[in-house]
């Protein structure tokens, strides 16, 4: 199989958030972003577990190899398990046989320790620096940091160390020791292991690796527990000061190497934030060194994400430490060193091959308009944040064009894009609340046309007999006589009457729209003229465009303007000034009707459309004069607003009504007429 086919760490769907921390701690970027969720690409992926570690929801599951571990002990072959020199931070206080012991008990047949392929390693090392002085490495014990190379910096693959990594060097020892035949699984906390054990084949092949948290795993599912173990030893060859291998600059002291800051010639970086800068400065020539030593976790392998324990990181070393130091007490130096000198001729190279991924870099252009897509019109929007997972805007706009990223990952273009749907919906609220209201008013006249029709049939023809002997009686009665006031009272209040029953079967009334073309200058001056305006009121006429001409029912139009221009009258006792205004736009024609009288209480504005509501005084007025306006206004399309101070502390006292209208009838309708008021026509503002 091909590293680069090989799966490694998978998504579990449903418990991805999108939280897009994963992107972020990706130095690879290997993580793609499809319809919300994020998808690890195999090819890209280095097998760092970044994203394993950072996960709070625990969503990133990683390759198991629990049951090809289990087949390899069931086959009854010599299996071998190579326990990494991580293995102190992972056990903490625990005795370290009591580990060996859990393992032999598990099934293992042999049990080494990985450090002793870390001595072997960091020999080479010092025989590489040593034999070719003016040539630059990498090292190469780190299988992240070749994946990364291989796959993102193919031009820096010759100064890759041939040197084999501490596991594939201490598999081609046991098999040197103990047979050919002898299954190699590598234990330890480095899920980059699985990949590179992918690409080992022949006598090379590492036959399975467990992470320690499988191995917890294995233990807990055998019922294996610390009480329950015979102490045991690790088999041979035993290891020296390799142990410090899986700490920052353990290699350079296992190998005898100097990190001498005044030449420089050896740098050491450790961390998904250096390791990538250390690459890049070194690819373009701005690190002239003679060995960069890198690990990909912060804090060396002791943070791999195969670790099952919680400690931090300084007590991990500190548990290295204290098992190298305590190693050393029972050191066999003689018994060490001929293990090394026995296996002395054994091969320790290793060659790698380019996997590359790296993607074309897209145009200025491209970004642009990305960028612009994304709200970002220039410098001062590209706010960096790093909301998304992408260091910059720019970033993440490349990303978007490779197809591993999507603009909606850009927390303030989101917020933005919510902030304009919160607005449609206020909109979209405001009509629907207007269109409710508009329907409940519908509901009111629809109910009091019908009782109006009611009292129209059963009052009016009684009314009219009332009248007819009433105004009768009055004729018969002497002028000036107590008799002939009483039947001139009745004839009065039967007439009132009749103008109320009137005024019910107007509303009762269906009556259809007939849209004819109407100059809206001359609709005003007639419906002026069939109201007695006092002396003591001014009338102020003012028309955007006095030729203009809509599509109305003239006749229920001027009777709309005759109600409005009475209550605009009786409004203003003490006189005052009555304003008519015009305007037009292409869609809809605007009629105002402003008083400067006393205004309506807030209190009433609500009901003024109510049928029967009426301010006026007692037989001054029936209350159905804006509730037949607002059903012909409603019946043209229209809507019909009020605006009305009756608080002298608040400003000017008044009352403005304002008609909107449909301007033609071939148009389509418009729905601006249920708009907040600043949706008026622009023109008449």
């Amino acid at each position: 199989m091909k590293p680069t086919d090989l799966s490694l760490v998978s998504t579990i769907r449903e418990r991805c958030r999108v939280c897009y921390t994963c992107v972020r701690e990706c130095p690879a970027k290997a993580i793609r972003i499809a319809g919300g969720q994020a998808e690890v690409i195999p090819s890209r992926c280095i097998g760092c577990g970044s994203c394993v570690l950072v996960c709070s929801q625990g969503a990133k599951r990683v390759l198991s190899s629990v049951e090809d571990v289990n087949g390899l002990l069931r086959s009854g072959a010599r299996v071998a398990a190579c326990v990494a020199p991580s293995f102190p931070a992972e056990i903490g206080d625990r005795d370290v046989r009591h580990m060996v012991g859990s393992l032999r008990k598990l099934g293992f047949s042999l049990v080494c320790e990985v450090a002793f392929g870390a001595d072997l390693v960091a020999h080479a090392y010092r025989e590489l620096l040593a034999q070719r002085p003016r040539d630059t490495f990498i090292a190469t014990a780190c299988p992240a940091i070749v994946n990364f190379v291989e796959r993102y910096h193919p031009d820096l693959m010759p100064h890759l160390a041939p040197i084999a990594s501490p596991m594939l060097a201490t598999a081609r020892a046991l098999r040197a020791r103990y047979g050919a035949d002898t299954k190699i699984v590598f234990i330890g906390p480095c899920i980059a292991k699985k990949g590179e054990a992918a690409t080992l084949t022949g006598e090379d092949r590492i036959d399975a690796v467990l992470t320690f948290r499988e191995l917890r795993d294995m233990l807990g599912s055998a019922g294996i527990g610390t009480s329950e173990v015979i102490l045991s030893d690790f088999d041979p060859p035993r290891a020296g000061l390799g142990g410090v291998f899986p700490l920052p600059r353990g290699s350079l002291q296992t190998a005898g190497i100097d990190e001498d800051l005044t030449c420089n010639d050896v740098v050491s970086a450790d961390g998904r934030a250096a390791f990538p800068e250390a690459l890049q400065e070194f690819s373009a020539g701005a690190l002239n060194v003679h060995l960069l030593e890198l690990l990909c976790c912060r804090g060396g392998c002791v943070m791999g994400a195969g670790m099952s324990v919680a400690l931090p990181p300084f007590a991990r070393r500190a548990h290295i430490s204290r098992h190298v130091q305590s190693q050393r007490a029972s050191f066999d130096r003689a018994a060490w060193s001929t293990e090394m000198d026995q296996l002395h001729d054994l091969p320790i190279g290793r060659s790698f091959q380019t996997a590359s991924q790296t993607l074309p870099t897209p145009s200025p252009d491209e970004i642009r308009t990305i960028m612009i897509e994304m709200g970002k019109f220039g410098p001062d929007d590209e706010l960096n944040c790093g909301a998304c997972g992408y260091d910059t805007c720019r970033a993440h706009a490349v990303a978007i064009l490779r197809g591993l990223a999507e603009d909606e990952m850009c927390l303030p273009y989101t917020i933005e894009r919510l902030k304009k749907t919160v607005q449609k919906l206020d909109l979209s609220n405001t009509k629907l609340a207007s269109t409710q209201q508009a329907l409940v008013q519908a509901e009111k006249l629809a109910s009091m046309g019908q009782l109006a029709a009611g009292i129209a049939h059963e009052v009016n023809n009684p009314l009219g007999v009332v009248l007819l002997y009433a105004h009768i009686l009055l004729e018969t009665c002497t002028k000036d006589s107590t008799q002939s006031k009483d039947v001139a009272m009745i004839v009065e209040q039967a007439d009132r009457c009749k103008k109320i029953v009137s005024g019910l079967l107007n509303f009762a009334r269906q009556n259809k729209v007939v849209l004819l073309p109407t100059r809206i200058a001359d609709l005003v001056e007639r419906s002026l003229r069939g109201v007695a305006v006092p002396a003591g009121i001014e009338v102020v006429v003012e028309h955007q465009d006095p030729a203009a001409s809509a599509d109305v029912d003239a006749d229920q139009i001027r009777q709309v303007l005759t109600n409005l221009l009475t209550n605009a009258v009786a409004a203003m006792p003490a006189g005052g000034r009555l304003i008519v205004r015009s305007a037009v736009n292409d869609e809809q024609v605007l009629l105002a009707v402003a008083d400067t009288g006393v205004g309506i209480p807030k209190e009433n504005m609500k009901r003024v459309f109510e049928p029967f509501f009426t301010t006026k005084q007692m037989g001054r007025g029936t209350g159905l004069g804006l509730a037949v306006s607002y059903g012909i206004v409603k019946m043209h399309r229209g809507n019909i607003r009020l605006k009305s101070n009756a608080d002298l502390s608040a400003g000017p006292t008044g009352t403005t009504f304002t008609v909107t209208l449909p301007r033609f009838e071939q148009r389509e309708e418009s729905t601006s007429f249920l708009a907040p008021e600043d949706e008026a026509p622009k023109d008449a503002r």
